[in-house]
């Protein structure tokens, strides 16, 4: 079996069993895959192995954010190290790291838990990450690819305020539940003083002075739990006032990356559709009209090779069946041409079956849509295709 060559993969994870059995999955089509299982070296594991896949396989999709969020604050070297990212969830975690992707905060995504009957789909999407990243490697970065950046960017601020709002909750929990455990003390206390006072434990000890134990107990609840439960408390205020020093630090690098992504969206990308069917593209193009792309319609393969000779389009969405050249065979075409090897190309097919979909990588396709179209699967491959980030809803609501 042919391998990428040189491609590196990481493997992410706080359980060994997990981490073995994705090793086990990848290893056999990928020759350097490795794995990072210490949190205190995951920046360490990350810059030292300079992946071009990190696969996130944790059990709960609140630690792959912490994890990922924790190599841009731990790490320099994370946004120069270009890479892709597929998150492992369960069947739970689904609609919210699917629509995290859409966003761009991870790349892709994989139903690993519980495991399917459809095991080469991990190896698969590394697969189409790593073709996704070499179509991405060329001479110089394209104005796409830093719009693509400034974007995902800019989502970072949505990332820091989810992450500093739970922490603030757990911070309030942690001080109610000192609250609540000083409280439970005092009445504890209360209740073994009373206790002895009434007689009720002549076996336990013989209270001489009334006044005298009441004072005794007024000490030790003043003096000694009292001052614990403070000092305790004392200790939650600095987390406090660093959320909100770190809240504040952050402030203008934030502000910094809206203007950027305001700029972003200046830069409309190019998608190229190519359908011979006049209806087809009609529909597309209503699908799309609402997004930030400049649209290109040819009707054939001929025709699309033919303009490719004086435009360059960021996107294509190539029919396969077509008359005199069709999809697969402009498909392969293009690629030949070294100017456009880099263009992401998905393929348009009436067809799901594997042959269609194996036809298509063959022919150098990054991706693939069937037809009748879905709206938001359509938006999510050009987005993926294109490296952006789709306008979806908001989706990191606590």
């Amino acid at each position: 079996m042919n391998k990428p060559p040189a491609a590196t993969i990481l493997i992410a994870s706080d359980s060994t069993a997990d981490a073995a059995l994705v090793k086990k999955l990848l290893d056999p089509e990928f020759d350097h895959v490795f794995t990072s299982m210490d949190p205190e070296r995951a920046v360490e594991d990350f810059e030292q192995r300079r992946p071009d896949v990190l696969v996130l396989a944790f059990n709960a999709l609140e630690k792959s954010e912490r994890y990922y969020l924790g190599l841009y604050r731990r790490g320099g070297k994370l946004n120069l190290q270009d890479h892709r990212t597929i998150i492992l969830c369960d069947k739970d975690e689904v609609k919210r790291v699917y629509e995290l992707c859409r966003r761009q905060h991870f790349d892709d995504y994989v139903l690993f838990w519980p495991m399917t009957n459809d095991a080469p789909r991990l190896p698969m999407s590394v697969h189409h990450a790593l073709r996704d990243l070499a179509a991405t490697r060329g001479e110089g970065p394209a104005p796409a690819e830093f719009a693509a950046q400034a974007r995902r960017l800019a989502e970072l601020e949505a990332v820091l305020d989810h992450q500093l709002a739970q922490g603030g909750q757990r911070i309030e929990a942690a001080s109610r539940a000192m609250e609540q455990a000083e409280l439970g003390v005092g009445e504890a206390l209360d209740g073994f003083s009373r206790r002895l006072m009434q007689g009720e434990l002549p076996e336990v000890a013989e209270i001489k002075s009334v006044d005298g134990l009441k004072r005794e107990i007024n000490r030790i609840r003043r003096d000694e739990i009292g001052q614990s439960f403070n000092a305790a408390a004392e200790l939650v205020q600095p987390l406090k006032q660093w959320a909100d020093e770190f809240r504040q630090e952050c402030s203008p690098h934030i502000e910094s990356a809206r203007a950027l992504k305001a700029m972003a969206e200046r830069i409309r990308p190019v998608v190229l559709v190519v359908d011979d069917d006049d209806f087809q593209r009609k529909i597309v193009g209503k699908l799309l009209e609402t997004q930030n792309y400049r649209l290109v319609f040819a009707a054939s393969g001929a025709d699309a090779l033919s303009m490719l000779r004086t435009m360059r389009p960021d996107v294509i969405l190539m029919d396969v069946v077509m008359p005199e050249i069709d999809g697969m065979e402009a498909t392969r075409r293009l690629k030949t041409i070294p100017h456009f090897t880099d263009v992401p190309v998905v393929m348009i097919t009436g067809k799901s079956d594997g042959n269609v979909v194996l036809d298509s990588i063959k022919a150098g396709a990054t991706d693939f849509v069937v037809k009748p179209f879905d709206r938001e699967t359509l938006i999510a491959k050009i987005a993926r295709a294109l490296g952006t980030t789709a306008a979806l809803p908001a989706c990191l609501e606590p």
